[in-house]
């Protein structure tokens, strides 16, 4: 911990957060741990182009819904928020798609892989909350939802459930409601592109940082392993918080094996009382900018 502390103190930190940091709200990961992942993540290719594989993902995901929906911000993203008011935190860059910095208070955030709390028509990009695409997905299916929600257990990392058997088959899924076309959760899923907008907003917050700060990812992914070998070749210190090995050890000054939410409380304490930082920026920045507003 004391060496944490020396690399983080009274430095400008962008955060850059992976699954690791939303287990505690009961959202499981892929390969926490150092494990192997636990299952084959959604291909965004073949969402997009198999209608069977659309029909298994909403199926799933409607019954999983109500769990996903409930979770809460844990410690770990409590603790992020209070050090992006404190200006310490300039701001954080996730691989999530549970949008639980932001219901934490976290103002920058950019969410590399979108948010499963909005649906997107691919014909012809309305978007739909999910809450609502939810209800119409259960008067679309209600003796199907109802005779599989006392059953389904298991939360899976895309937001859905485990979940096969028959039945599957006859699941409707509705269109949109502008054009009838096909919904996809608003996220980029395994194969996909990240949008060039958000890469170029993540960018300019590495380019604010004195020190980058990883916190519950094993950068198996390049989307998010790309800002760690960026902010290498900037000179920039790198810190890792993760249960297991990372794909950016090498690159790490120090690296951290402790839950995130048990560790950042601690390290909020800790900071608060022996480092200062400039002011936070504005609350005016958003994530579509392809540039942050700036205080100074």
């Amino acid at each position: 911990m004391g060496a944490l502390l020396e690399v983080l103190a009274g430095k400008r930190m962008v955060v850059l957060t992976g699954a690791g940091c939303s287990t505690e709200s009961g959202i499981p990961d892929y390969r926490g741990g150092g494990r192997p992942p636990s299952r084959r993540p959604i291909q965004q290719d073949a969402f997009v182009r198999r209608p069977e594989v659309r029909q298994r993902y909403w199926a799933r995901a409607t019954l999983a819904w109500p769990r996903f929906a409930a979770a809460a911000p844990n410690a770990a993203h409590t603790a992020l928020a209070a050090l992006e008011r404190t200006g310490a935190v300039r701001g954080i860059i996730t691989q999530n798609v549970d949008s639980l910095h932001r219901r934490a208070g976290s103002q920058r955030v950019v969410e590399l892989h979108g948010a499963l709390a909005v649906v997107r028509c691919l014909g012809c990009d309305l978007t739909e909350a999910r809450s609502a695409l939810q209800e119409r997905l259960v008067a679309a299916n209600p003796e199907w939802v109802g005779s599989r929600l006392a059953g389904a257990v298991a939360l899976a990392p895309d937001g859905d459930f485990e979940v096969e058997g028959a039945g599957l088959a006859n699941f409707r899924i509705p269109t949109c409601v502008g054009c009838g076309g096909t919904l996809m959760p608003d996220v980029v899923f395994f194969g996909g592109t990240v949008p060039a907008a958000k890469v170029a907003t993540a960018w300019a917050l590495i380019d604010e940082a004195e020190v980058l700060l990883v916190v519950g990812s094993s950068l198996a992914v390049y989307s998010g392993y790309r800002f760690v070998r960026g902010a290498a070749e900037r000179g920039l210190p790198i810190a890792i918080v993760n249960l297991g090995k990372t794909r950016a050890d090498d690159l790490g000054r120090v690296h951290v094996e402790q839950p995130a939410a048990r560790l950042l409380p601690y390290l909020v304490e800790r900071l608060s009382r022996s480092s200062s930082w400039p002011s936070p920026p504005p609350p005016s920045w958003h994530p579509c900018h392809a540039l942050p507003i700036l205080a100074t």
